[in-house]
């Protein structure tokens, strides 16, 4: 298969490397210039100032969303000057019916339905990252840090100024950007990449100076020129934003031993998060004792897959600017479950032995003590970064360790040539835990992963190869890797696999491989083809996440866009796609074809739908019976169609429904998630999700049970039920005062019955033929009944720049009601069982001051 899936790669590549190795001539740059000036302008959104009456406007702005290239409904113009400290610009946005111009009073960072002007600033003028400064009529702030040219980085969050207001002959917005918080060479004369954007909501329409390409991949690269920016400082920038904590919190009573029931904790704790800036275009960021208890909770999941959960990050610290340290796994277009070499939720993680070594009253975090990133980029196009994070030892009941003292490393690099079409990276993390007593057998001592990935680019970045070579190894007691080897990730027990346990080592090492091509660019029709593979002995979960090891996979996708809009749609996508997935041995565990096709119609409503087709022919699935043997699967339909409101409106419907069929049939799953956003006014926005789902699964493992020298593989058939609800609430007082609040019920009951273990035959073609008749333990539970709630609320106050106060409440609830000899309850039942269980409550105070230059 791996000889098969690289020749096709090579026949696609070659003749279309070949065809573009003659490069289309680069079109012009178009360019403006910045004035210095000596008296700064007052930052009030007029343009009564002086140096405004000294600049040349730029406004040859064009459409590039609907109608690319077509002459803008309204004109736009700006200037920009600077002196030594800041760069300042002024855009004057026409509208001849102001009355009209769409506001929305959100938080920062929050986009509402509303008009926006953005500054898109490559400092570096490197044509691949930069910096993007938004707003909106109102004064409402967002801002961005890219990278790789068409990345975004929304969590980034600068320290500048902008006024705006709203006039008799359109709106205008006037920015003062500090040069601290850009990134730029040591040098006496300056060219930045540069880039104005206009959004006009209620004609959904887009303009920008200069034109931005849709069809073109890259963002950053589609920049003008800013000239003009002589002899600006060099900053050192320092800037310190410590921060206390006031706590209080519910925990269980642990005096006398026999107590039982709850009271209150009261903790006052510190910090810092520091920032400095090593050079122009080197800076450091750290953070000590950090604290993150203004960060939404996870929503609520119950997992009966063979596979961990993964969560997105939310912590601001290991969001911002960490797009450097991406190092994907697994990721096509087709297929991308967010694996890869880093994965930061390991840090700071729930403790690994809490339910072997702890109790109610044990901690359920690891605090981490400190973390510091080091990032940057060199003259000669070399970004680097390094990151290191220690968290601190936790323990359990009668002071057993939960969660070793352990170092997290990872560190970057990537070196670009051809002005960024061509790029080398190279990746490598670490992680070494101080393991006792407690932890020495189950925990693996010391982990680590190499990488090198490639990416080469033709034609206006229209065509993209990538590549990457990847090797890991850990090491611990025999104990702990043979527990690795008989993990869900790697499964070397199968009795009817070609790996063996070796319970004598020590060590585990292995190797993954991916290659792609594609035509990323151009118009209408796109594609991409790839390989992927990972050995059996491939382990990057210490660090990062990886869903299974023993895998390869082949990918093709083709993709269609029509932009042109007519007189039925604005917009409309499609593509379709073919997958197969298979051991590294060769055993197919999947393929699969599917379509999905995506229209905006101009009324500005969306249809979003999908077909996919799965299990096409002889596959088998080898972990299903969670080290068992391979069975047979089953043909399995999935259907999803979406249909979305126009989010101009103040009121704005979304429904999804999803159904998928299988095992002949007899297995059956439906989801329906409606989802409705109102704006009753300007400064509030509610929003309320619901999810319902009904799982009849005819095939799901129920568990292993040993008699004596006999495995039993169990399946069941489950009947599940799932009900939740989610409501967020956010008003906006000032674009600086915010009140957010987030609650999630969620109810999960099943009940399994038609107990099966996996037959002598469990590959048969017919579906019974694998099964054969099995009574499981009598104190195997037979069903579950999930409670959960979550809920949090935020005020958040921005009373400077830079410098905030968090007034938090942080409100949970929830266990396992399941009883098998209680008849079925009424949903309403279950939801006062939910408000019936013991709340905890937790509330926090934060005050975090920014000192800075």
């Amino acid at each position: 298969m791996r000889t098969i899936a690289f020749s096709v790669l090579t026949a696609a590549a070659i003749p279309l490397c070949a065809a573009l190795a003659q490069q289309t001539p680069a079109a012009p740059i178009e360019s403006a210039r910045a004035v210095r000036t000596s008296r700064p302008p007052v930052i009030d959104g007029r343009e009564d100032d002086a140096v405004w009456r000294t600049v040349t406007p730029t406004s040859d702005f064009l459409e590039f969303r609907p109608d690319e290239g077509k002459q803008p409904r309204f004109r736009t113009e700006f200037k920009v000057a600077y002196d030594d400290r800041y760069l300042y610009a002024f855009v004057r946005a026409y509208d001849p019916h102001p009355d009209s111009i769409m506001t929305a009073l959100t938080r920062r960072d929050v986009r509402g339905p509303s008009d926006q002007l953005k500054l898109m600033i490559d400092s570096y003028d490197d044509r691949l990252s930069g910096f993007e400064f938004a707003v909106n009529p109102v004064g409402v702030k967002r801002d961005y840090a890219m990278y790789n040219d068409r990345d975004e980085d929304d969590t980034w969050d600068g320290i500048w100024d902008v006024g705006t207001r709203i006039d008799s002959v359109g709106w205008t917005a006037e920015f003062r950007i500090p040069f601290s918080q850009l990134r730029y060479a040591n040098s006496a004369r300056h060219t930045f990449g540069f880039g104005v954007w206009r959004d006009i909501e209620r004609y959904k329409e887009r303009t920008s100076w200069p034109l931005f390409h849709a069809n073109q991949s890259g963002i950053s690269s589609q920049l003008g020129a800013l000239d003009g920016i002589d002899d600006i400082a060099s900053f050192h920038r320092l800037e310190v934003v410590p921060y206390v904590v006031a706590k209080s919190l519910s925990v269980p009573l642990t005096s006398p031993a026999t107590a039982v029931g709850w009271e209150r904790s009261q903790r006052l704790t510190g910090g810092a998060d520091i920032k400095y800036g090593v050079t122009p275009n080197v800076t450091l960021d750290a953070t000590v004792n950090p604290d993150f208890g203004q960060v939404e909770a996870d929503p609520s999941v119950v997992n009966l897959t063979a596979f961990e959960t993964f969560f997105q990050e939310r912590r601001p610290f290991f969001i911002e600017g960490t797009g450097l340290y991406n190092y994907g796994l697994n990721c096509s277009i087709v297929n991308c479950w967010g694996e890869g070499l880093f994965y930061s939720r390991r840090i700071g993680r729930s403790p690994q032995l809490l339910n072997s070594y702890g109790d109610d009253a044990s901690p359920n975090v690891t605090p981490i003590l400190g973390a510091a990133k080091l990032t940057g980029r060199v003259h000669g196009g070399l970004n680097f970064g390094v990151l290191e994070a220690v968290t601190g030892r936790v323990t359990g009941t009668e002071a057993r360790t939960t969660e070793p003292t352990t170092s997290y490393t990872v560190l970057r690099a990537q070196q670009d040539f051809r002005g960024g079409q061509t790029n080398v990276g190279v990746i490598g993390t670490g992680v070494n835990r101080a393991l006792d007593m407690w932890t020495d057998t189950i925990l693996r001592r010391d982990a680590y992963a190499l990488g090198t990935n490639f990416r080469q680019r033709w034609g206006t970045s229209r065509y993209e190869l990538t590549a990457s070579l990847t090797g890991s190894r850990v090491d611990g007691a025999r104990q702990a890797i043979t527990a690795t080897q008989l993990s869900g990730v790697h499964l070397y027990q199968r009795p009817d696999g070609s790996l063996t346990v070796d319970s004598a080592r020590t060590s585990l090492s292995g190797d993954a491989e991916d290659i792609a091509f594609g035509k990323q660019g151009g118009n209408m029709v796109h594609y991409q083809t790839s390989y992927e593979r990972q050995s059996p002995g491939f382990e990057v979960n210490d660090l990062g996440y990886l869903r299974r090891a023993n895998q390869q996979l082949f990918n093709n996708w083709m993709g269609f866009t029509f932009a042109k809009p007519t007189k039925i749609y604005n917009q409309l996508s499609g593509n379709f796609n073919a997958w197969g997935f298979w051991t590294a041995a060769g055993l197919p565990t999947e393929r699969a074809v599917n379509t999905n096709w995506h229209v905006n119609f101009v009324n500005n409503w969306w249809v979003n739908t999908g077909v996919t087709l799965s299990q096409l022919g002889k596959t088998y699935c080898d972990n299903c019976a969670r080290g068992g043997p391979a069975f047979r699967r089953s043909p399995l339909s999935q259907f999803n169609i979406g249909i979305q409101g126009d989010d101009r409106r103040h009121v704005v419907p979304n429904v999804s429904v999803y159904e998928a069929i299988g095992d002949y049939g007899a297995s059956r799953y439906v989801e329906v998630s409606p989802e409705l956003a109102l704006i009753p006014m300007s400064q509030l926005q509610l929003d309320i999700t619901a999810d319902w789902s009904h799982n009849h699964d005819d095939s799901q493992w129920f568990g292993n049970f040993d008699e004596g020298a006999v495995t039993h593989y169990a399946f069941a058939l489950l009947e599940q039920e799932t009900r939740s609800l989610g409501i967020r609430a956010s008003y906006t007082a000032t674009p600086d005062l915010s009140f957010q609040l987030y609650a999630a019920p969620f109810i999960s009951r099943g009940h399994y019955s038609d107990f099966r273990e996996l037959s002598a035959t469990p590959r048969a073609a017919r579906f019974d033929d694998r099964y054969a008749a099995y009574t499981p333990p009598v104190n195997a539970s037979r069903g579950f009944d999930i409670l959960d709630l979550r809920s949090n609320s935020v005020l958040r106050w921005e009373f400077r720049p830079g410098s905030t106060f968090f007034a938090v409440w942080t409100h949970g609830r929830g266990g396992d009601a399941f009883d098998p000899t209680a008849p079925a309850r009424r949903w309403k039942d279950e939801y006062g069982d939910l408000f019936a269980l013991h709340p905890d409550n937790t509330f926090l105070v934060k005050v975090a001051w920014w000192l800075g230059e």
